[in-house]
């Protein structure tokens, strides 16, 4: 099997008989969007790891996906693909740099590089971690990078000495990070249970005290994600022990807002658009869910994965909503309720091969 991105013609999925649509519900609170993907690409070769942060997709509508050592970027309008290739096991972790054409990668081999995507060309490669790079996040020119055993490096590309400073909170695998809009704080979650806030201070050295910390002891923190509207928000996603979708304020350190999925939750994104927040999921239904906020009611379940959904992300726009499974296949889907369709029409149209 080619290790390559394809459209899937005829694609198996756990569908059944759903109806394009969700059936009508009384409340009138709740959009109604459709409950079957607009398209589904195969993606071999996708490493099933709870710990990666494998796709992004920019504000010039550029999709990078990382499968095994190649990047796919995808420009959705024309179903163009471009193939980047790294010298590495894997590639572990994706990252766009803001308004501009340029990835960021992190690697197995603890490698941080950055990619002009028109080029092909690698532009800086900035090493500093000993061991796997899971998780990136960038504030303006600053990239910061979690690693395997727990160190976060902030890295300034714009200087040769890139490397301007540490962070030293969790005592095994990093496997989130998410600065604030606003760029003041920084959001990591860890293998230890831990999720750590720190101010925003690239150039003091070493630290090694968060400016909060949240101890969620029952499982990795992964899906983690700040509300875009509202400062000090933070939405966070438990894992297989816990399953809990919360609400932190991260100002007083209060949860505001707790429900029971009863689910793994892998991955966890915001729709400004509309408001609501999206989680994947993984035992026992593998679905996308999207959830009214700040109710947090469930208004939808898009179940057309069978294995753990492991990365969200969307469009520019916010109308289309992407999705990356332990299957190996992507499915992208509309978030424009049925009547908004009809007026609109879809992001995406289907493409098969």
């Amino acid at each position: 099997q080619q290790n390559n991105l394809r459209f899937v013609s005829g694609h198996k999925s756990n569908l059944g008989d759903l109806s394009l649509h969700n059936s009508i519900d009384n409340k009138a609170d709740k959009r109604h969007v459709p409950s079957v993907p607009m398209k589904i690409l195969d993606a071999p070769g996708l490493k099933d790891d709870y710990y990666l942060n494998l796709i992004d997709w920019n504000t010039t509508n550029l999709i990078a996906i990382a499968l095994s050592n190649v990047v796919y970027v995808w420009l959705p309008e024309s179903e163009a693909f471009e193939a980047i290739k790294v010298e590495s096991d894997y590639v572990s972790s994706v990252a766009w740099i803001k308004d501009r054409n340029n990835l960021a990668l992190g690697t197995s081999a603890g490698d941080v590089q950055l990619w002009d995507v028109e080029t092909k060309k690698r532009i800086r490669n900035m090493q500093g971690h000993s061991s796997m790079v899971g998780s990136l996040s960038w504030n303006d020119y600053i990239l910061s990078s979690g690693s395997k055993f727990g160190s976060i490096h902030h890295h300034d590309v714009r200087i040769a000495q890139h490397h301007v400073g540490t962070l030293c909170g969790h005592t095994s695998q990093v496997c989130s990070l998410k600065w604030s809009p606003n760029g003041r704080f920084l959001a990591s979650g860890g293998n230890d249970g831990l999720l750590n806030i720190w101010p925003n201070a690239p150039g003091a050295g070493v630290r090694t005290v968060p400016h909060r910390t949240i101890d969620n002891r029952q499982s990795a923190v992964k899906a983690i994600n700040w509300c875009p509207w509202q400062p000090g928000i933070l939405a966070v996603g438990g894992g297989m022990k816990d399953g809990h979708l919360r609400i932190w304020d991260t100002k007083t350190g209060s949860c505001v807002n707790d429900v029971d999925t009863k689910s793994q939750i892998c991955s966890l994104i915001w729709l400004p658009k509309y408001k609501e927040l999206v989680t994947g999921h993984g035992f026992p239904s593998n679905q996308v869910s999207v959830w009214t906020y700040p109710s947090l009611s469930k208004s939808t379940e898009l179940k057309g994965h069978t294995g753990r959904v492991l990365h969200l992300a969307h469009s520019p726009d916010g109308r289309t909503l992407v999705s990356l499974a332990a299957d190996e296949t992507v499915c992208f889907w509309s978030c424009d309720a049925a009547d908004e369709q009809k007026t609109k029409g879809s992001a995406l149209t289907t493409h098969t091969l």
